[in-house]
């Protein structure tokens, strides 16, 4: 399906571009030619206009005028061979009393008086003007001056050529680069297809299981109505945990795809940071508490201690599902040890902007939740806010479905902030930075 795609997106790019390079060759090989024939009717013009002033025209009696033939193309003769160029002279009548071709004219007079195109002899062609010579009402004859054809038609003929040859290279040249841009053009479409059928498989698994144990127990509780009400409650319990475990999943799966969309509400306030955090850490002591975890918070603060210190424009519910999803991500990881408890901390502070460069950095708000964990392989780390991705489940069996870590991740893009994350074998270390309502001063 991609590459047909990519074959019509090339072909189609090729096409367009032939058509526009045809249409500039046209227009490129009409120009040259027309230019070719104004030189020439320029030159026989000026030809007409040097030679009829050139004629010698005498009188035959008071009513008639004649021309001397002889003494007007006497020095005209040479002149005009050397360009290429033959003059005729007709009689009023129509015949030829003088030529630079000789006695015989191959072509007859036309009374046509602009230039025009004639052929003879076969291939020959001449360009000519006709101009008729009257003195005082009485026509003394008829100038015809000719020019050679092939000076227009052996350059344009020359010019076909080399615009036939450009045009298939530049054509030829089109259809590759359009191959190759179209292969640009299809990568994010085929990584969003392949993103899109793992994100679709990946959310049929989830979907199949607690689906399936519901239906299970569902089916179980039809046959067997006059069970054990013991085992009847046991079964409901079943299916409020599955029911709420989908529940969560269809409201994880909804925020990503309104991230996705762009329609995530921006109903932003001032918050302050270290409270929402004091917030969060209260809600998840209990859980800590429940796996010996000890949670702690530790914020640093330079000079006098204000609150706006530590303000951010956000969402608070966003935010405080982030933060939510990082110390559960922490708990997850967190695993006890011999020696000494296991413990996940953070650490509020603020990022002072460097006064001194030429660009001043918007001041920004950095949380640090690190855990005391076994760490997270450095092959994982790239992947760690893939949807549904899940580290390896012997490290850290506790983890969910995979959608914790990237809602992170859309949080903090949606709040124009970065998240950085380091691991090794003693913990990890996920690195938040917010955007501070306080500009710099």
């Amino acid at each position: 399906m991609f590459q047909a795609t990519r074959r019509r997106l090339a072909l189609w790019y090729t096409l367009v571009t032939a058509v526009l390079l045809l249409l500039f060759a046209s227009g490129v090989y009409f120009y040259v030619r027309q230019t070719l024939v104004e030189r020439i009717d320029d030159t026989l013009k000026h030809v007409v206009e040097v030679v009829n002033r050139s004629l010698v025209v005498q009188g035959l009696d008071q009513a008639e005028y004649g021309l001397n033939v002889s003494a007007s193309f006497r020095d005209n003769d040479a002149s005009v061979d050397d360009d290429h160029i033959d003059l005729e002279w007709f009689s009023a009548e129509g015949r030829l009393l003088w030529s630079t071709m000789g006695n015989n004219s191959p072509l007859s007079l036309s009374s046509q008086s602009k230039a025009e195109a004639v052929s003879f002899s076969g291939d020959r062609q001449l360009r000519q003007v006709t101009k008729r010579i009257e003195e005082r009402g009485t026509v003394l004859g008829y100038l015809r001056v000719s020019h050679p054809w092939f000076e227009v038609t052996k350059p344009a003929q020359q010019l076909i050529w080399d615009l036939s040859v450009g045009l298939v290279i530049l054509v030829s040249s089109a259809a590759a680069i359009g191959w190759f841009l179209s292969g640009l053009a299809m990568e994010p479409i085929a990584e969003s297809y392949q993103s899109l059928k793992q994100f679709t498989a990946d959310a049929s698994h989830e979907l199949r299981n607690p689906i399936a144990v519901i239906q299970t127990n569902v089916q179980q509780a039809l046959e067997y109505p006059e069970a054990d009400p013991q085992q009847q409650r046991q079964q409901l319990q079943v299916i409020e945990r599955l029911t709420q475990r989908l529940g969560n999943l269809v409201n994880d799966l909804l925020f990503l795809a309104r991230s996705d969309s762009g329609t995530l509400g921006r109903t932003w306030q001032t918050i302050p940071l270290d409270a929402l955090l004091i917030e969060v850490i209260e809600e998840q002591r209990l859980s800590a508490e429940q796996r010996g975890i000890f949670l702690s918070l530790r914020i640093e603060s330079q000079g006098e201690n204000r609150e706006e210190d530590f303000t951010v424009q956000g969402d608070w519910d966003q935010l405080a599902r982030l933060f939510t999803n990082l110390i559960t991500n922490a708990f997850d990881h967190s695993q006890p040890q011999q020696q000494q408890e296991p413990s996940v901390a953070l650490t509020l502070e603020r990022c002072t902007p460097d006064h001194g460069a030429l660009r001043p950095r918007q001041p920004s708000l950095q949380v640090t939740v690190a855990d005391n964990g076994v760490g997270i392989d450095p092959e994982q780390i790239p992947h760690l806010f893939d949807r549904f991705f899940r580290a390896d489940p012997s490290r850290s069996p506790n983890q969910g479905v995979g959608l914790g870590l990237a809602i992170v991740a859309a949080i903090v893009q949606h709040h124009q902030g970065k998240i950085s994350v380091n691991s090794s074998p003693q913990g990890s270390q996920f690195w938040v930075q917010l955007p501070s309502a306080v500009s710099p001063g």
